[in-house]
């Protein structure tokens, strides 16, 4: 299974760094996904949801406010003012997570229907974790 290298960094550090088979992403123009070999592009992140697809084919949800990507046949660089990871090995620690991604959407005041999106799909990762 082709897989490329995945990093999504934000001014506090790393989100995530590691081997991913398809990762989609909350474009300016709409959501897109990005496999292995995919064309060279640089394009704007808006509020949403990354999914990344693991070589386990368990996908992780990291939430973003905005920011940019460049892709690359070989490598995906994901750039984000703020982010959050729903991820966790227990309930609470799901929960924490849940409560992050959550604020960190509710500070972004420029788009309720990015908000109500971005809401109903992290009640969706969270149930996949519960």
């Amino acid at each position: 299974m082709d897989t490329f290298k995945l990093e999504i960094l934000t001014p506090n550090g790393e989100i995530y760094n590691g081997e991913a088979v398809s990762v989609v992403l909350p474009g300016k123009e709409g959501e897109f996904g990005v496999l292995a070999g995919h064309a060279s592009l640089t394009t704007l992140l808006e509020a949403g949801v990354v999914d990344v697809e693991k070589e386990d084919k368990s996908v992780e949800s990291i939430v973003v406010n905005w920011g940019v990507v460049q892709v690359d046949e070989e490598k995906v660089v994901i750039l984000v003012e703020g982010a959050a990871a729903i991820r966790g090995k227990t309930e609470s620690e799901i929960a924490k997570a849940l409560d992050e991604a959550k604020q960190l959407i509710n500070e972004i005041a420029d788009s309720s229907s990015a908000i109500a999106s971005v809401s109903a799909k992290i009640e969706s990762a969270a149930q996949k974790l519960i």
